[in-house]
């Protein structure tokens, strides 16, 4: 367990999930554009890590979210808005200097070279599915671990894999009503409770996969 005062780290060659989730359990709203990346109300998931002054739960949450990690696997819809062919102009939310600082392996139906960005991170574009994503991803991981970054369907598919080791919840106090829904159709994981840290903003639960 993380203390206050600590540097949180990853367990080695874990697999780790990290997801801002609404009461309703909704990732991201409805209607996700370049102007509502997350969705019309999403943004309010994560206030929790962007407003300032952080509370010290939230600081400890936000410290695992961005603890180091040897590889990343994503969705497409999380890299960006474009669907169907490729816009080769489009390099991501995050500007020059993702906050990722190591391998993505985007999951796509459409081919596309890397695209390698300031920071250490590059974006790898997997047309044959999650588990040849995810298994690149764990071979570029080393002992740092591999972390799936979203979105909804991503996260879905690597617990159909049974590949996530940890997961951690942070459970805002807001109801979205519609949207990207977590766990659609997945079976129970079976999860053993591990710490719970909370804020007015937001209760971070973190769980342990048995699998």
């Amino acid at each position: 367990m993380c203390g206050e005062q600590s540097q949180c780290s990853v367990t080695m060659t874990q697999t780790t999930c990290h997801m801002s989730i609404s009461l309703d359990g909704f990732v991201a709203g409805p209607d996700q554009s370049r102007e509502n990346p997350l969705g019309v109300g999403g943004m309010a998931l994560h206030h929790w890590h962007l407003d300032e002054p952080l509370d010290p739960a939230d600081a400890r949450a936000r410290d695992r979210l961005m603890a180091p990690r040897g590889a990343y696997v994503m969705g497409r819809n999380m890299f960006g808005p474009i669907r169907g062919p490729w816009d080769e102009s489009w390099r991501g939310w995050w500007g020059e200097d993702p906050p990722y600082h190591a391998p993505v392996f985007v999951l796509t139906h459409h081919a596309r070279s890397p695209i390698e960005m300031q920071g250490g991170t590059t974006f790898h574009f997997v047309t044959d599915g999650f588990g040849a994503a995810y298994e690149q991803a764990m071979a570029a991981a080393g002992d740092l671990g591999v972390d799936i970054a979203g979105g909804a369907s991503t996260v879905r598919q690597a617990f159909a894999a049974g590949v996530v080791d940890e997961l951690m919840l942070n459970i805002a106090p807001v109801l979205l009503g519609a949207g990207e829904r977590l766990f659609d159709g997945v079976q129970d994981p079976g999860l053993e409770l591990v710490e719970v840290i909370d804020s007015p903003l937001a209760t971070h639960i973190r769980y342990a996969v048995e699998r």
